[in-house]
């Protein structure tokens, strides 16, 4: 089975989201738990990764490692997720449902990233 435009896509969205960070930068500050020091330092250089790595998945000698790289990022980001879960007021408006949603949404995400490494 043919994947290739699968990649493209996971790319894309990584591209974006790392593009949006910058655009909307107090929709992720919000969620960054208070136990991490420097947010805003955070919120760019996590976007920064999300574009880099979207970049090198599309390039054939460095998705393999954008891949590795896309996995590292999310279990870095997963306190984020996690607060945003617990505390009201990161919820960004979403109801509890479908902010537990976006929790096991983690593994699937990782799964993907995984087919590429």
């Amino acid at each position: 089975m043919d994947l290739s435009w699968h990649l493209y896509v996971m790319a894309l969205l990584y591209i974006l989201a790392g593009f949006n960070h910058f655009r909307k930068p107090r929709l992720y500050l919000k969620i960054i738990p208070p136990y991490f020091s420097n947010p805003k330092m955070l919120n760019y250089l996590s976007g920064l990764a999300e574009i880099v790595l979207g970049i090198c998945l599309c390039i054939p000698f460095t998705s393999k490692y954008a891949a590795w790289g896309i996995i590292a990022l999310l279990i870095a980001i997963f306190p984020a997720n996690l607060y945003m879960y617990q505390n009201d007021n990161a919820g960004l408006g979403l109801s509890k449902w479908i902010r537990f949603v976006r929790l096991p949404l983690q593994i699937v995400l990782l799964f993907w990233a995984y087919l590429y490494t």
